[in-house]
């Protein structure tokens, strides 16, 4: 049986890591140590790899668990270190949770299915299969429907944290604020962390008793981020929103650039060098990029 002590690890703010590449598109060791680093000296509690932004779905296998590899071995236990998991295929899915905890991740966080339109017992079978696995990883579930198309409902995330001991907790992003808090209303009483998954909603997710965010912008203004949290817990209330506030236009203009490229244009503007998003995507340019900078700026952040 996982120990549970695990959840006293899991909060505050993680980072979904960016994948720096150079220019054949492959995974630039130096820039990824020097991004652990930076993300972990900005004040984040948690690294995620191969999230969303880290552009999981470009990245071949064993390139995948290299640069899995090269995060752990740096962040040396500073922080945990969480595997991203966005396989279709439940045996690839269980595949690469296997794989990450022989490298040694303190944990796994597994997307719902793309394209597919799963029914509850299917996705209830895909989620129970990873978890079965790998039974004494931490195992948070990922809740995007925004990118897949369909959400977790709170039925399936109470019934597999009730039924599996090693699923620990979840990343909403569905940016439904009712749906978070039903999350964490229901599963309270479950040894279960609900993390928002929503840069704009950090302090509204914290309100309503959120353990803390998945916030990709800790990539390139983890203070300011990481700020929103401190700020929250330490009972800066009014201060907490108002660095919530502080971060909203910064993210909201990541919104004009075409996903997952915002992240990467912010963090090269700030001077950490990320490389280019991989193809088909392609850098930001003109007005978009220009009012990135200013924005930047504004906030004291542009080089």
């Amino acid at each position: 049986m996982l120990d549970k002590k695990c959840l006293e690890q899991m909060k505050g703010i993680i980072v979904p890591i960016l994948t720096p590449v150079d220019k054949e598109e492959k995974i630039d060791e130096a820039k990824l140590r020097e991004q652990v680093d930076f993300v972990i000296d900005g004040g984040v509690l948690g690294i995620l790899a191969f999230g969303s932004n880290g552009e999981f779905y470009m990245v071949e296998e064993d390139e995948m668990l290299r640069a899995l590899e090269i995060m752990i071995s740096q962040a040396a236990g500073r922080v945990p270190v969480f595997m991203g998991i966005g396989a279709i295929n439940t045996k690839k899915a269980v595949r690469l949770a296997k794989a990450a905890e022989r490298c040694g991740a303190f944990g796994i966080s597994v997307l719902q299915p793309m394209f597919l339109k799963p029914t509850e017992e299917e996705l209830y079978f895909h989620f129970k299969t990873i978890a079965e696995a790998v039974p004494d990883t931490p195992m948070l579930l990922y809740n995007n429907p925004g990118r897949t198309g369909y959400t977790m409902s709170a039925d399936l995330v109470v019934r597999l944290a009730e039924e599996l001991d090693n699923v620990v907790g979840m990343k909403d992003s569905s940016g439904d604020m009712t749906q978070t808090e039903e999350f964490i209303r229901r599963t309270r009483h479950l040894g279960f962390n609900v993390f928002g998954g929503k840069d704009t909603l950090i302090y509204g997710a914290l309100v309503h008793g959120a353990a803390g965010c998945v916030a990709t912008t800790a990539n390139f203004v983890p203070k300011m981020v990481v700020s929103i949290y401190d700020k929250y817990i330490g009972g800066d209330i009014e201060g907490a929103r108002e660095a919530q506030y502080a971060l909203n236009p910064i993210r909201l203009l990541m919104d004009k650039a075409s996903f997952p490229v915002g992240t990467k244009d912010m963090a090269n503007i700030v001077g950490l060098d990320m490389g280019n998003p991989y193809t088909p995507n392609l850098p930001t340019k003109g007005a978009v990029l220009e009012k990135m900078r200013q924005a930047l700026a504004a906030a004291g952040y542009a080089k």
